[in-house]
């Protein structure tokens, strides 16, 4: 990785002596160490082998370095060197294998559809431009890239980092728009946690790294196909179907991403020269990462405040090398500005949560309430919000189509496959959920739960799921930044675009949509309890629901070039 160096000044001080230190004890444990603004990662990587720790990898770029020590005694230990801001316990590492089930993170409200009502039989499409499963992606309309291509299809200059699970590069549909060379794999398989729960599960591979085109998770393949999947006349097609696709992975086979992996994807995409990252998910093991939340432990604020500043300086490292970052503005059916209680963290490892009150003034969920990003929410094919969707003035920027399995309730289309969104699935996957046998054919869960595939005359195979969430809307609302960086971009040897220009763009030509009349929704006759209900505050141009309105390619292809003044 190519970084800029922390700049050097200050004395170095040694850490406290043998006798004051805490004791050393406990399993060996990852922890992210962040340097202190103005000190050197030489001098933090003294404090840890000072401290007892061994260190594994630094990014210079944030001041981030990765070590291994035992779990308890440590962070006190470096934290009191004053070249370190703070350390945070990542993972435990050197578990041996245990059986059991893969950790699906996100599938409570992903998922929602498996089991539902089948999906109807697929319509071929015979448009310009479009994919034969394409009349079934009610998403790609809404944004209008049946239409956008005819002007603005991508320009395969403009990179997309893909910040997730994994992209399946070998998939038909990814791979012609696939840069394997620029992808990287920021993360290890980790087998089991401290306390022996299954995380990953066994390694897929002898070195338990996967390689750049791999996906255990089809949450990133999912991603990157609704991104910039090919408009190849098989399968499905992306928003912006002509743009490169980049592996950035920063997320477990399980769907958890953890703080380094994250980091390091970020300043990477800025050194890469990607144009465009997508980021549908949070930092883990917290929801909501708090400076002083009463209800942790010390070593537990601490640390949420390296989470903080760590992710802090990488969102705005990318940000000056040209980065727009677009992400997902969660899926906890809460108002940002107000959030609910938090009982789901510290989710790692197992057995660990603990009810927390969330101050919205000192809690922050990252990366999406960072700086320099752009916050998507989601919403239905009926244009109404997703029940389970984020929402608020205070961090949404623009809406996009995410699914919603229960719009439309009331009539035939309720709880059906159709009102998700369908996207690229990776065969191992498939065989892993059961949804396909060994010889690639679907299997009757496969086929209750709507997966499709498509066979190629030349014998190429896809598949393709149902899912829902903001995860799915910010790669809708990822591929029209994409497709304005392409139509307004300048530089010929280094083709990009300010990614607050691409952001007024975005927001300047998305759709107006206002909110609902009454503006509370309760959700209630879907099956919702009152934690769901929403106040939508605000008005036609800009509310908590909809930001400044649906993201809109044609137009943004169109009249974009109005809004890059300023």
């Amino acid at each position: 990785m190519i970084a800029l160096a922390v700049p050097l000044f200050g004395a170095i001080v040694a850490a406290p002596t043998a006798s004051a230190q805490p004791q050393l004890s406990g399993a060996a444990t990852e922890f992210s160490v962040l340097a202190r603004e103005g000190q050197s990662v030489a001098s933090v990587e003294r404090a840890i082998r000072a401290a007892g720790g061994t260190v594994v990898t630094s990014n210079a770029a944030v001041g981030l370095i990765t070590a291994t020590a035992p779990a308890n005694g440590f962070a006190e230990r470096v934290s009191a060197d004053r070249a370190v801001f703070g350390a945070a316990k990542a993972k435990a590492i050197g578990t041996a294998p245990k059986q059991g089930k893969v950790k699906d993170k996100p599938g409570a409200v992903e998922k929602e559809g498996r089991g539902g009502a089948s999906a109807k039989k697929p319509v071929q499409a015979n448009a310009v431009g479009m994919d034969p499963l394409d009349d079934q992606l009610w998403g790609l309309k809404s944004v209008r890239s049946d239409l956008s291509r005819t002007k603005q299809p991508g320009d395969k200059r403009v990179k997309v980092g893909v910040i997730d699970t994994g992209v399946d590069g070998s998939h038909p549909d990814i791979a012609p728009n696939f840069d394997r060379a620029a992808s990287r794999n920021f993360t290890k398989d980790i087998v089991n946690d401290v306390n022996g729960a299954v995380v990953d599960g066994p390694c897929e591979f002898r070195s338990c790294v996967d390689p750049v085109d791999h996906d255990d998770n089809g949450h990133g393949t999912h991603v990157a196909g609704t991104i910039g999947a090919a408009a190849n006349g098989f399968g499905v097609s992306g928003v912006a179907p002509n743009v490169t696709l980049v592996n950035l992975r920063a997320g477990q086979d399980s769907g958890s991403f953890f703080l380094q992996p994250t980091v390091d994807a970020i300043t990477y995409a800025g050194d890469a020269g990607v144009d465009v990252v997508n980021m549908s998910f949070f930092t883990d093991p917290w929801l909501y990462n708090c400076t002083a939340n009463p209800a942790d432990s010390a070593e537990q604020q601490a640390e949420q405040r390296t989470i903080i500043e760590a992710t802090t300086r990488a969102l705005n490292y990318a940000h000056r090398k040209g980065v727009t970052q677009v992400v997902s503005l969660g899926n906890q059916h809460s108002d940002l500005g107000a959030p609910q209680p938090d009982a789901s963290s510290p989710n790692y490892p197992s057995n660990s949560t603990h009810p927390r009150q969330i101050d919205n003034a000192s809690c922050l969920s990252l990366p999406v309430e960072g700086p320099h990003t752009i916050g998507v929410s989601s919403f239905g094919p009926s244009q109404a919000k997703a029940d389970y969707s984020n929402y608020g003035v205070e961090q949404i920027s623009v809406s996009a189509p995410g699914g919603y399995f229960r719009d439309y309730f009331g009539t035939p289309w309720y709880r059906t496959n159709e009102n998700m969104i369908l996207s690229t699935y990776p065969r191992n996957v498939g065989v892993a959920e059961g949804m396909i046998d060994a010889d690639g054919n679907l299997t009757p869960d496969g086929v209750s739960a709507g997966i499709q595939k498509a066979t190629a005359a030349d014998g190429r195979v896809g598949y393709y799921q149902w899912l829902q969430g903001t995860s799915m809307a910010s790669p809708h609302a990822s591929g029209v930044a994409a497709l304005i960086v392409s139509q307004y971009g300048k530089g010929s040897r280094d083709f990009g675009m300010n990614p607050d220009a691409v952001q007024r763009v975005l927001e300047g030509t998305a759709s107006d949509i206002a909110c609902p009349v009454p503006r509370t929704v309760d959700y209630l006759k879907e099956g919702r309890d009152a934690s769901f209900t929403a106040t939508c505050t605000g008005d036609a141009s800009f509310n908590g629901f909809y930001g400044h309105g649906a993201v809109d390619a044609w137009s943004a292809v169109t009249r974009g070039s109005q809004y890059l003044r300023g």
